[in-house]
């Protein structure tokens, strides 16, 4: 998502920055460019009107004049207005712990919204909270049956509809059950169709006028542009909710949509979704959004995987293992976990600043490669995981046959092995790496 957005931007950006000197003229051309752009991602015609307006206000004044770098000022400014246009500062969720704090889900068919149930549940689950999953769309029993195979997946429960349930009976049923099980958080999914129509919007304000939930979450595919925000217009005005999920943001979608929201709704982006997994999912920093669309990076969100998913401890150990070349195969098999952990290999790349997306083509970790390795490591002795030189032809063989694998590709991961070990003392002694048969 954005890159093509974020492509454009930074051509008209390479061009100010170049100049020594700014003129009215200089910036109003640049402007004009990155109105092409923001129209061109599909951002509503009336918010890039208002966010042009803006940023020639500011970046025509005398402090971009006068400044010894105007081009990277205009650039800030333009930043800010992003951070702006985005939401300003990421909000806080706070839900009060009873029994039970409720979430509602409401959204179109196709959104998102029985996967965004699990992720929710498992994004609260980690802040104390003991999710139970709601089946409130009595309509399509396929899409309460999927978030019942959602909840299995994440570890959460599911209350079913019985039949002859309205949502609502539905909802309080689940209430009763959560307080008989200790469950505080209840995750309300609700039924959606492929348009907004009277009757999904009536039984929606009957859940929640029933319900009284805590928190109401509006879940927006971003690949529908700007059909997402007409979708956003109309839930907000009907509904009253709280905030958006925006799903899909690993996708071809061009951004319109994230951009747009809050200015046309004045109501906030507060989760985005980057994948199907349970765990591909976090809050939205406007800030952080506005650096990756600018091309600036986002190191915050990329330290904040990364300390999610390794574990302090095991860095020191692994620290120690390295300084004394004591690092061997159980110690690389635990890391390739944790960095499957993280992510894909190209979306973590992309946060870093100045990483372009040409750059990353050919560096997504391949899901069959990593369980070959594990599968091979896997069936490898304690002692020779410990010390793989004493692995000779006939252990090699019989690794092979335990692991699926023919004995080339032991061959090759212990000759990478034996790279890597070579490289890491290179590293030691100060001297450059050499990456010659990886």
């Amino acid at each position: 998502m954005f890159e093509q957005l974020t492509e454009k931007i930074e051509q008209v950006f390479k061009g100010l920055t170049s100049r020594g000197r700014l003129t009215e003229e200089n910036i109003r051309d640049a402007l004009k460019e990155v109105r092409r752009a923001l129209l061109s991602a599909d951002v509503n015609f009336k918010v890039v009107k208002s966010f042009i307006n803006n940023v020639q206000e500011k970046a025509v004044g005398e402090e971009v004049f006068s400044s010894i770098t105007p081009g990277q000022l205009v650039v800030k400014i333009v930043h800010n207005e992003l951070v702006e246009l985005l939401g300003g500062k990421a909000r806080d969720i706070d839900l009060p712990y009873k029994t039970p704090t409720s979430v509602m889900l409401v959204g179109l068919q196709g959104s998102g919204k029985t996967t965004t149930a699990g992720k929710i549940a498992r994004f609260f689950s980690k802040r104390g909270f003991h999710p139970l999953l709601v089946a409130c769309d009595i309509h399509r029993p396929a899409a309460a049956r999927q978030l019942e195979i959602v909840g299995q997946n994440a570890g959460f429960p599911t209350v079913m509809f019985e039949k002859g349930e309205t949502p609502l009976e539905v909802a309080k049923r689940a209430a009763l059950i959560a307080r008989q099980t200790g469950k505080n958080l209840m995750i309300l999914d609700t039924a959606g169709r492929l348009h907004i129509d009277e009757a999904m919007m009536d039984e929606a304000e009957e859940l929640r006028r029933g319900i009284q939930p805590d928190l109401v979450l509006l879940v927006l595919d971003a690949m529908t542009g700007q059909e997402a925000v007409t979708v956003g217009e109309a839930f907000t005005e009907r509904l009253a909710v709280d905030g958006f999920v925006l799903t899909k943001l690993d996708g071809d979608a061009r951004g319109g949509s994230a951009l747009s929201l809050r200015e046309v709704t004045g109501k906030p982006i507060l989760f985005v979704g980057t994948g199907e997994k349970t765990d591909a999912f976090e809050r939205f920093h406007p800030d952080r959004m506005a650096g990756r669309i600018l091309g600036m990076g986002d190191v915050v969100s990329f330290v904040e995987k990364a300390q999610a998913s390794f574990d302090e401890e095991q860095a020191k150990k692994l620290e120690r293992k390295l300084r004394k070349d004591d690092f061997n195969l159980e110690d690389f098999r635990s890391q390739l976990a944790q960095l499957k952990s993280m992510g894909p290999l190209d979306e973590l790349l992309s946060m870093i600043p100045g990483v372009k997306k040409n750059m990353l083509s050919g560096l997504k970790i391949d899901d069959k490669a990593t369980a070959r390795i594990e599968a091979i490591i896997s069936s490898m002795t304690p002692a020779e995981r410990a010390n793989p030189s004493i692995i000779d032809g006939s252990r090699r063989k019989r690794i092979a046959a335990g692991s699926g694998n023919n004995v080339q590709e032991v061959n090759r991961l212990l000759k990478q092995f034996f790279e890597m070990k070579k490289m890491f003392k290179r590293m030691k002694k100060g001297k450059m790496p050499s990456f010659s048969g990886f």
